[in-house]
């Protein structure tokens, strides 16, 4: 991942949606779009400072903004010191604490039907039992690797499988620390290669086959996997052409089934699309999952501002009234730990789910989508109106209208969190609740459920 900002897609929408995908890929994708809510975790040895993961080794992306961490100021904002110690931030990586089935514990509990993992980030430590390189969390040089659970992508694949979970693999083609990538005796100036790729494909070609080669150990040592999530949208062709059609072939043939996220980059091989930071603004036609933090980073950082669990229970319907899905991003600290007020966040969103999961959960987008604070989804011949309690806790009016869409005559409309009826009449724009005390002043949204006209 990169800014706290949303990255711009790659591609127009008209190529997305212009692509053909064989029939076994149009129901993978279906599935994949019915779970809508997921957590992605960032996590490696860079949890023990307060910057951005990787990107503070990069000189030309100054808005990583290295003033207003401690540890780039520690270091005299110097940047060969500061690459030099968190290049060394393996050596004291031990997270004791580490408890992936506390985690997916909390995933379940929040209602979350997915998990992505960041097998290696930008700056190539490999959170997983690589033979590619030394630079992993199961090597010696790395205190953690004598634990039991020192191959800590597995651990995570492994706990939240057993859970129900569905498995993506996040995993980054650039590789910050890989020789063959930014390559010995050339200046490190962006995130590209540092030296050109085509006056020197004797290097590019070692990179390639390294990247293919971890693709490999993740798609055939860790069980079944879903997704394949490759960030580094900067690796394509002409200049970063690492081969996708047998690079897709490869993991494919280890995983039958895979859906493949080359994210930012069009083509064949981005299956979803992932909008970052933001929602889109009306309904895609094209599968997409809009992957947005919990707090303001994507890593632990001390004192992180975590949204409210109303917020992002309104994202969540937000995405899902598009057809989107939810991918929220939580980062445990140095010790392995979800933070507790990250935690408790969690905890009261899967609680609203529990009720109202039913028109989130493999749900559709239904015209008109929006009318002021209403969000409409559909499932199985069933509407679903969300309305937002956008007044915090304010007691909801005595009589709630929806407009732009009506039940069918004489049925009922259930109030989704206690599934008994309502009271309702047809408006001249649609239709009209009394609220009562059932309405809970507290909850972020409200649900009702009834079958529209005509189904």
């Amino acid at each position: 991942m990169a800014r706290k900002t949303g990255d711009i897609i790659n591609h127009s929408e008209e190529d997305a949606i212009s692509r053909d995908k064989p029939q076994w890929l149009r129901r993978r994708l279906d599935w994949f779009m019915n779970l809508r809510f997921g957590m992605i975790i960032h996590w490696a040895p860079y949890a023990q400072w307060d910057c951005i993961e990787s990107w503070g080794l990069v000189p030309a992306d100054t808005w990583a903004r290295k003033e207003e961490f401690r540890c780039w100021v520690e270091r005299g904002r110097d940047m060969e010191r500061f690459t030099r110690d968190y290049r060394a931030l393996n050596t004291t990586f031990n997270p004791t604490r580490f408890d992936p089935d506390a985690w997916a514990e909390l995933a379940v509990n929040a209602g979350m039907k997915y998990i992505a993992f960041t097998t290696k980030h930008h700056d190539g430590f490999c959170m997983f039992d690589t033979r590619t390189t030394d630079y992993r969390v199961t090597h010696p040089s790395c205190p953690f690797h004598s634990h039991p659970r020192a191959n800590i992508a597995k651990e995570v694949f492994s706990s939240f499988r057993r859970r129900g979970l569905a498995i993506s693999c996040y995993f980054s083609k650039s590789d910050w620390h890989c020789p063959w990538y930014w390559a010995p005796g050339f200046p490190v100036t962006d995130r590209n290669p540092n030296y050109d790729t085509s006056e020197h494909p004797d290097i590019w070609e070692k990179f390639v086959r390294f990247v293919h080669a971890q693709v490999e150990e993740l798609m055939t040592g860790y069980g079944p996997i879903d997704v394949l999530w490759l960030d580094g949208g900067q690796v394509r062709p002409p200049d970063q052409d690492i081969r996708m059609a047998e690079l897709a072939s490869m993991a494919r043939k280890h995983q039958p089934g895979l859906i493949i996220a080359d994210r930012t980059v069009g083509g064949e091989y981005e299956d979803f699309i992932t909008p970052e930071q933001v929602i889109p603004e009306k309904p895609l036609s094209v599968p997409w999952e809009s992957c947005i933090t919990l707090g303001d980073y994507w890593k632990f950082f001390p004192n992180d501002r975590y949204k409210s669990a109303a917020n992002v229970i309104h994202m969540l319907v937000e995405t899902c009234c598009k057809g989107g899905n939810l991918l929220l991003g939580i980062g445990p600290d140095a010790e392995g730990l979800i933070p507790s007020e990250a935690a408790s966040r969690l905890l009261e969103i899967g609680k609203w789910l529990k009720l109202n999961g039913e028109s989130i959960y493999g749900s559709r987008p239904l015209s008109p989508f929006s009318m002021g604070n209403v969000r409409f989804t559909s499932r199985d011949k069933h509407a679903y109106a969300i309305v937002l309690n956008n007044s915090g806790k304010a007691p909801p009016p005595a009589e709630m209208e929806i407009r732009g869409i009506e039940p069918q005559p004489g049925s009922e409309v259930i109030l989704l969190s206690d599934g008994q009826p309502v009271v309702w009449e047809k408006t001249p724009n649609g239709f009209a609740v009394l609220t009562g005390d059932r309405f809970r002043e507290d909850q972020p949204a409200w649900v009702l459920k009834f079958r529209v006209s005509g189904n």
